[in-house]
């Protein structure tokens, strides 16, 4: 009779590849993308990696760790179109568009960084780096390009922290006070008009609409800044 030859349990057997930092984090966001952040564990990663889980240790402390080092990983990814010469407004239409898309990509990962890692970007990350420099192709002061920007990095992140979880649909579909009983006498409605309403706007042309409320609320203030100059000289 053939001698059958047991095979070690998955997650205790040799590895071909010496385990990395990059490995680790890379096997992370596999697990965060099919099953969201609360279901990683240090063990499932293990699993994953074809790892013993204490090996894992002498490259991350923690589960915390591992979700610094996706995030990071994930944002210094971002990429954008560059277009210098093109006018500032878009330029950061483009920019906002490009992150949101990132953030849609990875929707797990980046709704918790949004509400659980306020030091999510970095100073060196492609998304400020560009952003601040368009601000400052904008005409902002120097002064005021840190605090500006960091305003419309909190509302962009707002808006898509409400796509991601949902709440941005159910806000979107709720009526105005008074709103049945203005509709309610026209029997001649459109049957599908409950239908189109419980759906919600388009949510792409709700961020549109952000970016160009954010874009027309500096154009105004810098227009501003620069009657104020004018006038005091």
């Amino acid at each position: 009779m053939e001698k059958k030859v047991r095979r070690p349990a998955r997650g205790t057997r040799k590895r071909d590849v010496p385990l990395t930092e990059a490995g680790i984090y890379a096997a992370a966001l596999r697990l965060i993308d099919a099953d969201g952040v609360e279901a990683l564990t240090m063990r499932k990663l293990a699993t994953e990696l074809d790892a013993n889980p204490m090996s894992l240790y002498h490259h991350v402390p923690n589960k915390e760790a591992v979700l610094r080092g996706v995030t990071r990983m994930v944002g210094a990814q971002f990429r954008t179109v560059t277009l210098e010469d093109a006018p500032w407004q878009e330029r950061i239409r483009l920019l906002a568009t490009d992150f949101r898309t990132l953030a849609h990509r990875h929707p797990e990962l980046m709704a918790y960084s949004f509400s659980h890692q306020p030091d999510f970007i970095q100073p060196d990350d492609p998304f400020w780096t560009a952003l601040t420099a368009i601000m400052e192709a904008a005409g902002v002061p120097q002064s005021e390009v840190s605090e500006i920007a960091a305003l419309m990095v909190a509302v962009v992140i707002g808006v898509l922290a409400a796509e991601l979880n949902g709440s941005l649909h159910q806000w979107s579909t709720l009526k105005p006070p008074g709103s049945d009983d203005a509709e309610g006498g026209d029997g001649d409605a459109d049957p599908d008009s409950a239908d189109t309403a419980s759906e919600g706007p388009d949510q792409d042309h709700m961020f549109r609409l952000v970016m160009d409320t954010l874009i027309t609320g500096l154009e105004s203030r810098l227009t501003g800044d620069r009657d104020g100059r004018d006038a005091g000289l």
